[in-house]
């Protein structure tokens, strides 16, 4: 990975990252998804971010201690303030070559200034075929988080 829009962690699950059942705690791997999104927003902006939304995070498979873990985020969209991105999760034996996906979501963040507002951010034009096909998802990704916010707030009168 070598663009401007992408970016990869990769370590060991450690035995401090599993929970009661012996397998990796999915608020770990949330945790490691806003990591490697906020370190591709902020490569991508230049710019302090702030989580806006994680949408349809999946959990595929379980992750064990010991297992090599790759986090893969790259910028697939980008609003005037806002960037888009899609993460997926790998893990496997690190004696192996089976690296399988474990996780996989829609994480969007907004480029903040330092006084706390709203700045703009580059655009990101997609160039493969499969950037364009998560791109696509991923706006479609946005504006049913917006639908849902409307809904709450026509429904419940949440803001």
């Amino acid at each position: 990975m070598s663009a401007n829009n992408e970016i990869e962690f990769r370590f060991l699950a450690e035995p401090t990252d599993v929970n009661f059942g012996g397998k990796v705690h999915g608020g770990m791997v949330m945790k490691w998804i806003d990591q490697a999104s906020y370190a591709c927003a902020a490569q991508w902006s230049k710019r302090y971010c702030v989580t806006v939304s994680a949408n349809a995070i999946r959990f595929i498979r379980p992750i064990l201690v010991g297992q090599m873990v790759s986090v893969d985020a790259r910028i697939v969209h980008t609003g005037n303030t806002s960037m888009h991105i899609y993460v997926v999760v790998r893990a496997g034996d690190p004696k192996q070559d089976n690296i399988t996906v474990t996780n996989r979501c829609f994480i969007s963040f907004m480029a903040m200034d330092e006084a706390g507002y709203p700045v703009e951010v580059p655009h990101y034009e997609p160039v493969s075929d499969e950037d364009k096909k998560l791109e696509k998802v991923a706006i479609h990704a946005k504006d049913f988080a917006k639908k849902l916010d409307k809904d709450f707030e026509q429904t419940l009168g949440w803001k």
